[in-house]
């Protein structure tokens, strides 16, 4: 009997789920205590199934966080393609957009990936750079924005690369010293209050 080939797709979604369940298992118990079995147990799938998709424990930790690094800057990058106006109320505007990035910042799978880096950044420094990475091309795309906001003459700025850095700096600072590493996210209402508070900032410097 003839074999039937796992078509293409089935493939990249065990992949998917394989990597998906390795997150959870290496943020619950750290890369060293780790097994592959707990991760396949996860996953769902035999052992040797994740063995022949990855080869070993590091290409699969490795793979993990890149995914959910790929995954966290696609969430940024799509929430920043709704700073293309700047609409009747630019506060309003700056207020939504505002609100969604820090909701990325503060979601569980962002803050799951900070605390495994931190606790593993001595075995693994290069992967710090994959989310520097994504910090990078998130206030890239951020100081594009502003800059046509600008060219638009709704927004002073000399610097977009500089506006874009206050920006982030002024929705994450209050929150990062109280929940960055937390196991629980910063209530509603107190997002809400670093959103109201980062728009006056911001447009207190550089709004028109």
């Amino acid at each position: 009997m003839d074999s039937v080939a796992v078509p293409a797709r089935g493939r990249i979604d065990k992949q998917q789920a394989i990597l998906d369940a390795a997150f959870v298992v290496f943020s619950r118990t750290g890369y060293a205590q780790t097994r592959m079995d707990r991760i396949a147990a996860e996953a769902g799938v035999a052992k040797a199934t994740v063995y022949s998709h990855f080869g070993d424990k590091e290409q699969v930790f490795r793979a993990a966080v890149q995914s959910l690094s790929e995954a966290a800057l696609a969430a940024n990058l799509a929430v920043l393609d709704r700073l293309t106006e700047p609409g009747p109320d630019l506060a309003a505007t700056l207020r939504e957009v505002g609100g969604a990035l820090i909701r990325c910042y503060c979601s569980p799978e962002s803050r799951a990936l900070r605390r495994l880096l931190c606790a593993e950044a001595g075995q693994f420094p290069d992967l710090c750079e994959i989310a520097d990475g994504v910090s990078d091309r998130v206030g890239r795309a951020l100081a594009d924005r502003l800059a046509r906001f600008a060219v638009a003459g709704v927004l002073r700025i000399d610097d977009p690369d500089i506006a874009a850095a206050h920006w982030a700096a002024l929705l994450t600072a209050s929150l990062r010293s109280r929940h960055r590493f937390g196991d629980e996210s910063p209530p509603e209402r107190e997002l809400d209050r670093a959103v109201d508070a980062a728009v006056r900032t911001f447009l207190a410097a550089y709004g028109v």
